[in-house]
C-alpha cells in the first residue's frame, strides 16, 4: 500500500472518531467542535477573505525573516567553520542560543521594536538563523580531507578551494540546514504573530481564542499543520532526497 493512501486512511478515520465523539456528545464544543463547525469557520474565514488576507500577510513576513536567517546563518557558519577562535567563542553560543524557544524572544522583540511588523520578522530571523548557522559550519568541517589534498595537489587554494571543493561537498548540510530553519521559522512566525497587532494566521488565531471562536481556531491550527507539512513533504523533503542521492549519501 502506497504511503499516500495509508494517510488518506489514517486521517479519515481519524476525523471519523472526532465525529463520532462529537455526535455522541463526550466532550463540550467549546472544548473541541466538531468537524463540521471547523468546517464551516474554514469556509466562512475563505469566503469573506479573512484566512486569505492572513496567509499573505503571514507568508511575507516569512519570506522575508526566513530569507535573511538562510543569509545570515551562512555566512555566520562559514566563519564558524574557517576561524577556530570564532567557533570557540561564537559557536558556543549559538549552540545555547539554539535552545531558547523562539517565543521566548518576543518580549525582547517588543521592547526594542515595539509591537509591530519589525519584532515578528526579527523572532522569525532568530528562529532560522542559528540552525542554519551550525549546519553550514558542520557541512564545511565534514568536507572529506581527501577532496581538499586532491585539489590543493592540483593548484587550488584560498577563495578557489572553498567555491570549487568545500562548498559543493557541502551543500547536503546546505539543503538540510535550510529545511530545518524553514521548519523553525514557521514555528517562530506563529508564535511572534499572536501578539502582533496586524493580520496573519497567528493573530487571527489569539483572536478567535480570545472570542471563544473555538471552531475558528482549530481551522487555524489545522491551516499552519497542512502548511508545514506540504512545504516540508512537497518541496524541501525532495530536494534533500535528490541532493543526498545526487552526492551517493541516500540509504
Amino acid at each position: 500500500m502506497k504511503p499516500v493512501v495509508k494517510r488518506v486512511i489514517f486521517f479519515a478515520i481519524l476525523i471519523g472518531l472526532w465525529a463520532l465523539g462529537s455526535g455522541l456528545n463526550l466532550w463540550l464544543p467549546t472544548i473541541l467542535p466538531s468537524p463540521a463547525m471547523v468546517w464551516k469557520s474554514l469556509l466562512t474565514g475563505f469566503a469573506d477573505k479573512t484566512l486569505l488576507y492572513d496567509l499573505l500577510a503571514s507568508f511575507k513576513r516569512l519570506v522575508i525573516g526566513l530569507g535573511l536567517s538562510l543569509i545570515i546563518g551562512s555566512l555566520l557558519g562559514i566563519l564558524l567553520a574557517k576561524s577556530k577562535t570564532a567557533d570557540e567563542t561564537v559557536g558556543t553560543l549559538l549552540l545555547a542560543l539554539q535552545s531558547v524557544p523562539s517565543i521566548v524572544w518576543l518580549p525582547l522583540a517588543i521592547m526594542w521594536f515595539g509591537m509591530n511588523e519589525v519584532s515578528v520578522v526579527f523572532v522569525v530571523i532568530l528562529g532560522g538563523t542559528f540552525v542554519m548557522a551550525l549546519n553550514i559550519r558542520m557541512g564545511l568541517k565534514n568536507v572529506s580531507p581527501l577532496f581538499i589534498n586532491a585539489a590543493r595537489t592540483m593548484g587550488s587554494s584560498g577563495m578557489n578551494l572553498f567555491w570549487r571543493v568545500s562548498l559543493p561537498a557541502s551543500i547536503p548540510y546546505v539543503v538540510t540546514g535550510a529545511r530545518l530553519a524553514w521548519a523553525f521559522a514557521w514555528r517562530a512566525l506563529m508564535a511572534g504573530e499572536l501578539l502582533s497587532t496586524g493580520p496573519g494566521l497567528g493573530y487571527t488565531l489569539r483572536y478567535a481564542s480570545d472570542f471563544g471562536n473555538m471552531g475558528l481556531v482549530i481551522a487555524v491550527m489545522i491551516i499552519i499543520g497542512v502548511i508545514g507539512s506540504i512545504v516540508d513533504q512537497l518541496l524541501f523533503q525532495r530536494i534533500e532526497k535528490s541532493v543526498l542521492a545526487r552526492w551517493g549519501l541516500a540509504g
